[in-house]
């Protein structure tokens, strides 16, 4: 593969070598490709090769002024290298620009990473440790542009972020699905995310902190105006970490999901940081074969260094720039409401519709609900404990910690369940970098946290560019050519399918 500074290199030669010669009044061969010089006279020959030239333009014109052969032999040359000199430089200088990638704003403009981001991807997918050092210097060519403030144009969203306009299988359309999204920032690393997950036959819940600025809120209502089965949550919180109001805020947009004519089957809740590891359909054929019906809330019974969490009375604390929880010296007065068994878990879960109901009606439920309200982190116990009661719908309750919703690299299972964090990590949890790619897309879970588009824009780019050929290789309907990330039809196949790679 030859480079742009190979081709300048190339073009130069070429341009000293003919110029000269012809200024110069001797003759240029061609020789398997490339120029000598006879030293011979413009009456003569060069073996094997084309006829010599005569005197050149600058020599002609150096002699009519009344300049001797010798020097005028010699001016010449400096004028045919001077103008050489001049044409490379020129070259060199709007090759660069041509090549260079102009970095854009993410994600309508993602940036591209060379001229084979495709290739690098795959190569990152693969663990060599060579791709990790170039996609690091490409994506320090990634810059954000300033966003225009003006009114959103839906039309051009839908076409420029390559959302799927129509369900792509009828086992799709009907089994469809509802999201909870709980957001507060990153608005980039959400519309990334968000037109992953996007089906028409789905519904998706925003529940936007109150926190957040009202630029961002804007910014989420023009979206939801796009779409038929989009809405912010009409009742917003102020989330704060590990307290009753992140429980809250999924209630609040369950209460309204409850209540969609829609017959939506199940019910996943994500962050704004979330990135799915299979596809819509992928997802749809796990849930009607390996769940038939059951609520995934992975978790065991609390473990005794967890009791302090739900022992003591604990306190949201709200400050300008910074929110927390204050474990106060208090304990909890009574027991657990109908003498319940509390689990500890996952706060994020796949809930059956029947479920839901149970969560918003069930005497048990509620209650349940009101106690947890001064406890840590209760979206921790409340799903799982929730899951295990008997004659709840969907309930499991010889559930452990299997259903794999969401892939997390925890600091503390360094060594233990994975081989570290190649980016960051941020209260714990790893913020995934390009060396973690290989170790995600080998991994069967259906959603992977945590992701900063902005900070490491060809993680992003590669799970998007390795997500949506998968999805739509299996598509029943007529492929519209917005839905394609980009031109090509085909990207790569780490397994070697020619882009069809098998439902799992």
């Amino acid at each position: 593969m030859v480079s742009g500074g190979q081709c300048v290199v190339a073009i130069c030669l070429h341009a000293v070598m003919f110029l000269c010669t012809e200024f110069r009044g001797e003759c240029a061969c061609l020789l398997s490709g490339w120029s000598r010089e006879c030293g011979r006279r413009v009456d003569a020959e060069c073996p094997g090769a084309v006829p010599c030239c005569g005197p050149g333009p600058w020599y002609k014109l150096l002699l009519a002024l009344g300049a001797k052969p010798m020097n005028a032999a010699k001016w010449s040359f400096v004028l045919c290298a001077s103008v050489s000199a001049a044409v490379c430089l020129c070259i060199y200088i709007s090759s660069g620009k041509l090549r260079r990638p102009v970095p854009q704003a993410w994600p309508l403009h993602p940036a591209e990473c060379g001229d084979y981001p495709d290739e690098l991807c795959a190569a990152l997918f693969q663990g060599k440790a060579a791709a990790v050092g170039l996609g690091a210097r490409c994506e320090q060519l990634s810059r954000a542009e300033a966003r225009d403030p003006g009114p959103l144009n839906c039309s051009r969203l839908l076409a420029a972020h390559s959302y799927i306009t129509e369900p792509l299988s009828q086992e799709e359309a009907d089994f469809p699905l509802a999201y909870i999204l709980t957001v507060h920032k990153d608005l980039d690393t959400l519309l990334w995310l968000f037109r992953a997950i996007y089906a028409p036959q789905n519904i998706y819940c925003i529940h936007v902190d109150n926190k957040s600025s009202a630029e961002f809120r804007r910014r989420l209502q023009e979206l939801a105006s796009c779409f038929r089965n989009v809405f912010l949550a009409s009742r917003s919180e102020t989330v704060v970490y590990g307290g009753f109001s992140r429980l809250q805020a999924d209630i609040n947009c369950m209460q309204e999901l409850a209540g969609s004519p829609l017959r939506w089957q199940y019910v996943i809740n994500l962050c704004g940081q979330d990135y799915p590891l299979k596809t819509n359909r992928e997802l749809v054929r796990f849930l009607k074969s390996q769940r038939r019906s059951r609520n995934i809330t992975p978790g065991v019974p609390q473990p005794e260094h967890m009791k302090p969490r739900t022992a003591h009375v604990h306190r949201e604390h709200l400050a300008p720039g910074q929110s927390y929880v204050i474990q106060t010296s208090a304990k909890k007065a009574g027991g657990v409401p109908h003498g319940l068994k509390l689990y500890f878990g996952s706060a994020y879960y796949v809930l059956t519709r029947g479920f839901v109901d149970f969560v918003l009606q069930d005497v048990r439920a509620r209650d349940l609900l009101q106690w947890s309200r001064d406890t840590y982190s209760p979206d921790e116990h409340y799903w799982v404990t929730l899951n295990r009661i008997a004659d709840a719908p969907g309930a499991d309750p010889d559930a452990g910690w299997e259903g794999n919703v969401k892939l997390v690299k925890w600091l503390d299972q360094t060594k233990v369940a994975h081989d570290g964090c190649k980016g960051h990590y941020v209260r714990n949890i790893c913020v995934y970098g390009l060396g973690d790619l290989e170790w995600l897309v080998q991994k069967d879970f259906l959603f992977a946290n945590k992701f900063e588009v902005k900070n490491h824009p060809l993680v992003a780019q590669c799970l998007e560019r390795w997500l949506r050929p998968r999805a739509l290789s299996h598509s029943e309907v007529p492929i519209q050519q917005e839905w394609y990330i980009k031109k090509n039809k085909c990207f790569f196949d780490i397994e070697g399918n020619n882009c069809s790679i098998p439902l799992k």
